[in-house]
């Protein structure tokens, strides 16, 4: 149920006016921004006593306050919505990654020789972003085509150089940082490939073609093969052609909720043909027409705007057109279309919202038998209240050198990324891994009696990587600090669960999702423990090789990238290592004297 001490005397201060407003829980934390036309009579609405959908009333009995900002029109109001989500990515807004993972783009950049490459993050940097390519789409390989037929640079940073890259001498590039080409030409090329990023690819798809045949002819066969793939690809992206369609370009919008959950599918139009759709998903608990604009202006915050834009909702559309018009620097058009061609298309969008949403929930009852009820599995057996914070901590070292730790954390039976810690060991001379422990456990726990914010919350399980002699031990130490936190071990020959109430460990199904949340904190703390002593290591390594004169960071890079460790790079005479790609031959000699010429007083 919400705050109602603090949320009832603010709906009476609402003002009349377009705005935005901005849901918090009870640990301050923003889980819904949304915005509103007549603040007052939107926000009382999410407070009232009439029924809601699960989606909404789900956010709403978490609101601890809300806060809002007011506009000077439903336009501006749209954009700021916008903003606001993109910064904060609250819980039960849809945000923009789609359901087969994060979407992968590529982008050409703005200047007078643009460049183009792929990427997963859309930035509003003035370049321009097509995509998403997913669903076995690669957009390395549309982005290969591009290079082949048009020559667009795709290296990175400056426009100048001395000399023509690789790509040149192998005819996939015009090489404008060298002069090869004017401003002009590149422009024209760049257009053409910009119509064949936004599907028009029957140009494209001829001249790879007749590049295929030519190689073919020529028995260079290697060079076939990999034209054939291009092409295929071209094929898939080519996009459906609408028989007896005429219309111009546009996308196309369905937004669906199944009540809990919320999906909108994105179809674009290009050229009469109907290209692979986005679909994404989330939890909005805004109302659809809502929903369906706030999605719409933060689709197009870094992506071309087409005139034409077809929805499945009746959109009250003067403020979305506005925005978007404003945004295009041209007037964009909002509608829903009634029947005819547009109409099955709308639905084809539709039907993917609907198929996706059910795929989603299944991988979410997956998700949710190996996380959340796996743990809540774990502490049924283990007779513990509660098992939704478990922490794991591991030591890694080299024959008791770079001796570090690392603390894991998984709440609710998945990772919790900012919770983890990492520890450098400081008390312990040589090889005792007990010790180690002892001082990690001890650290962590006088941090949480010492008020620390980063470790006020403790642990419902803690998690030891060993059998019943390492279980013991650090539970020795939690009782010194003043704890009583429910503590098992893990030991891997059999992966038996030692507890402190009995000698003999508890052997689980091997298949029981709560065996394998153990194996799965247990195995992270493990990696990170031993990342971070590697890390350790090659810093302590580097600073050897980076004091000798002449050798910086990058060369001390290049050795131990090619040789491995600094023992092997004394083993190695000068010749060796002037090899190295990189190196000079008085940088070779100064780390060969380094290492063989005797040190005085």
């Amino acid at each position: 149920m919400f705050n109602r001490e603090k949320v009832e005397p603010k709906l009476k201060e609402l003002p009349l006016s377009p705005g935005v407003y901005i849901m918090r829980n009870r640990a301050g934390e923003i889980i819904y921004i949304g915005k509103a036309v007549n603040l007052k009579r939107r926000v009382s609405q999410y407070f009232g006593t009439s029924k809601k959908p699960i989606k909404v009333q789900a956010m709403v009995d978490k609101v601890d306050d809300f806060s809002y900002i007011i506009t000077l029109s439903e336009a501006d109001a749209l954009t700021l919505e916008a903003t606001l989500i993109k910064k904060h990515m609250p819980r039960y807004n849809i945000l923009l990654k789609d359901d087969k993972g994060r979407g992968v783009y590529i982008k050409v950049t703005p200047g007078p020789f643009p460049s183009a490459h792929v990427t997963r993050n859309i930035k509003k940097d003035g370049s321009k972003y097509y995509g998403p390519f997913s669903g076995g789409i690669s957009a390395r390989d549309i982005l290969q085509a591009m290079k082949t037929v048009y020559g667009i640079r795709t290296c990175r940073g400056e426009e100048k150089r001395p000399r023509e890259c690789l790509d040149w001498h192998l005819g996939l590039c015009t090489a404008p940082c060298t002069g090869k080409i004017s401003i002009e030409d590149y422009s024209e090329r760049l257009k053409s490939a910009e119509a064949f990023l936004s599907g028009k690819t029957e140009e494209a798809e001829a001249v790879i073609e007749s590049k295929m045949l030519a190689a073919a002819e020529s028995e260079d066969f290697e060079r076939a093969i990999s034209l054939r793939t291009i092409l295929s690809v071209l094929k898939s992206i080519s996009g459906r052609k609408l028989s007896g369609l005429n219309m111009r370009d546009g996308d196309v919008f369905a937004y669906v909720s199944d009540g809990v959950k919320s999906a909108v599918c994105v179809m674009p139009v290009r050229s009469n043909k109907l290209f692979p759709a986005g679909t994404f998903l989330g939890e909005d608990a805004g109302d659809d027409i809502e929903a369906l604009s706030s999605f719409i202006v933060r689709y197009y915050s870094s992506r071309p705007i087409p005139q034409d834009i077809y929805v499945n909702l009746e959109l009250t559309s003067d403020g979305l057109e506005s925005v978007l018009s404003l945004e295009k620097g041209s007037k964009v058009n909002i509608c829903c279309p009634v029947k005819g061609q547009k109409k099955d298309i709308i639905k084809t969008a539709e039907e993917n919202c609907r198929e996706a949403l059910i795929k989603f929930g299944a991988d979410q009852a997956r998700k949710e038998e190996m996380t959340f009820k796996a743990a809540e599995k774990l502490a049924e057996i283990l007779g513990i209240d509660s098992a939704r914070r478990i922490e794991c901590y591991d030591i890694s070292h080299i024959s008791g050198t770079d001796k570090v730790a690392s603390g894991v954390c998984f709440i609710n039976g998945d990772k919790a990324l900012s919770e983890y810690r990492r520890y450098k060991i400081k008390t312990v001379e040589g090889n005792n891994d007990f010790a180690c422990m002892a001082e990690v456990l001890s650290r962590r726990l006088a941090r949480a009696e010492a008020g620390d914010e980063s470790f006020k919350e403790m642990p419902d399980l803690i998690v030891i990587d060993g059998g019943l002699g390492q279980l013991h031990a650090a539970a020795e130490i939690m009782r010194r600090s003043g704890f009583n936190i429910p503590m098992v071990g893990l030991a891997k020959r059999l992966e038996e669960i030692y507890t402190l109430f009995s000698s003999e460990p508890s052997l689980l199904p091997k298949d029981s999702a709560s065996l394998k949340l153990l194996q799965r904190v247990r195995d992270e703390a493990h990696r990170f423990a031993i990342t971070y002593n590697r890390n350790q290591r090659l810093r302590r390594v580097r600073s050897e090789l980076d004091s000798i004169s002449g050798i910086g960071e990058k060369k001390s890079k290049l050795l131990l990238t090619k040789f491995g460790s600094v023992e092997e790079i004394k083993k190695l005479p000068v010749e060796v290592l002037a090899s190295v790609k990189g190196m000079t031959r008085p940088a070779a000699e100064a780390v060969y004297r380094h290492f063989h010429v005797e040190k005085t007083d």
